[in-house]
């Protein structure tokens, strides 16, 4: 079976050969195979590189790739948008007070889906639900802007120790290069 990623969903005539199984049944599946070749790395939760990545949780950013990271280089951190929450600074509030990171590398990338949705997301859930989510949608229209946005986050945060590395970057989904952006002055 030829598959373009490791997670990719197979064809009907390689379901028909593969059974019915779930998404999730062929992730189990590939658990077993990798589990029954592993060896433990010897390493622990510390980052080799003492660093921190947040990134936008985009299927089509390979970070460790694109980064020439190696597994145990640095503490990942995703979400949608790649936007500085509070549940981030949370991480990196442990990361760096408990496993020893210093620096902070924000990537946000082109084509993001949070360009395209608003707050009324959150009506629209409401709505549809019958509760409003407590969490903002976070979404932007510059992603120049939101990377400098999330910059601004992290440095001003009274719970990070660490806020002289911090730097933000654009990624752009057709070439694989970073584009660096300067922080708001």
């Amino acid at each position: 079976m030829d598959m373009t990623t490791s997670a990719s969903v197979p064809t009907a005539s390689e379901r028909a050969t593969a059974g019915d199984g779930t998404v999730t049944d062929r992730l189990v599946d590939a658990n077993a195979r990798y589990a029954a070749e592993f060896t433990d790395p010897g390493m622990d939760a510390r980052p080799v590189l003492h660093v921190a990545v947040v990134a936008c949780m985009d299927a089509r950013l390979d970070l460790h790739a694109a980064l020439g990271l190696e597994l145990g280089d640095c503490h990942t951190i995703r979400n949608a948008g790649g936007v500085v929450t509070d549940d981030v600074i949370r991480s990196l509030t442990i990361s760096q007070r408990k496993l020893g990171t210093r620096s902070v590398v924000l990537i946000h990338h082109t084509g993001c889906g949070l360009e395209s949705l608003t707050e009324d997301f959150r009506t629209e859930l409401e709505a549809e639900v019958g509760q409003r989510p407590a969490w903002a949608v976070e979404s932007f229209r510059d992603v120049d802007q939101d990377v400098r946005q999330s910059m601004q986050r992290v440095r001003t945060s009274p719970f990070l120790p660490h806020t002289d590395d911090v730097r933000g970057f654009v990624f752009d989904v057709k070439t694989g290069r970073l584009r660096e952006i300067a922080p708001a002055s």
